[in-house]
């Protein structure tokens, strides 16, 4: 089970804390797939600070501080150059932001892919120093011994097939996968071999709809879809995207709000009565009391 850290609301402007209750673990998640079927999907979405996982973690199973924040948070245009040390300070701060999802953090490009031997060094480091209580990582046959490695040494693994991010420059873009016969086949191979190989569940990510049933009709583990189909054992969104806080999203992408648009007329209004001296007023000053 992963550690909740207490915030000090006396310091810290996200409070209120929440009452403290039991959290969510990787086998309460397993369980949710029984004889092949989920009854209630899983919810996640990303979560990169500790106020956000605040807000985000009453309605999730789990939340996911996804290598995406190097695009979201920093600006990068790709997840490639997202470090260890980035993903740990961000994944320290969901977990002491939440009390009740499970906490998952992605291995960063470069950070797993050498060895098993490396793959833990990394996972076990991201682990002690966040808290977390499982970390991701991309790719299905060519990863299926470091899952199990990992898996074997106490470390619970959440996989990532399909349309894998890191691997851009291999793929030749973020265009939806399984559409050839062949790479029908080869991720639906993906998917059974990190299944057995031990990993507790699995995104399956821009897969054309008939692939991702079958995946989902076909493996033990719950299947997390994003891209792929409602018939998936769960869905994930990055919550910026779901938010509506970028102009452009990917296609399978609901806009559930307009943030950007609510943030641009805020900071419109404070513009203007800063420039106006309307702002601040009496209510926020100081002045000595009479």
């Amino acid at each position: 089970m992963s550690t909740t850290f207490t915030i000090d609301t006396a310091t810290s402007r996200a409070n209120p804390t929440p009452a403290p209750m039991k959290r969510l673990t990787v086998p309460a998640i397993q369980r949710r797939k029984f004889e092949g079927k989920t009854q209630e999907p899983l919810v996640m979405l990303t979560a990169y600070t500790a106020r956000q996982a605040q807000l985000l973690d009453p309605h999730c199973d789990m939340l996911l501080v996804g290598d995406s924040l190097g695009q979201v948070i920093y600006g990068l245009p790709s997840t490639l150059a997202v470090t260890l040390d980035m993903m740990i300070a961000h994944g320290a701060a969901v977990v002491r932001g939440s009390y009740h999802s499970v906490v998952l953090v992605d291995m960063p490009f470069g950070s797993y892919e050498s060895s098993p031997q490396q793959a833990f060094a990394s996972a076990s480091r991201i682990m002690a120093e966040t808290g977390c209580a499982a970390v991701k990582l991309e790719g299905g046959e060519a990863m299926a011994d470091t899952i199990s490695f990992l898996s074997q040494r106490g470390i619970p693994v959440m996989a990532h097939i399909g349309l894998t991010p890191q691997a851009v420059n291999a793929l030749g873009g973020y265009g939806a996968r399984g559409k050839s016969q062949q790479e029908h086949a080869k991720i639906m191979a993906d998917a059974r071999a990190v299944a057995q190989a031990g990993a507790f569940a699995m995104v399956l990510e821009g897969v054309m709809e008939e692939l991702a049933v079958a995946i989902t009709d076909s493996v033990d583990v719950p299947v997390i879809g994003i891209g792929a189909s409602a018939h998936c054992d769960g869905q994930v969104l990055v919550t910026e995207d779901m938010l509506g806080m970028f102009d452009r999203v990917p296609r399978f992408v609901k806009r559930y709000e307009n943030i950007a648009q609510t943030i641009d007329g805020a900071a419109a209004r404070y513009a203007a009565e800063v420039r106006a001296r309307s702002f601040p007023t009496d209510d926020q000053v100081y002045r000595p009391k009479i």
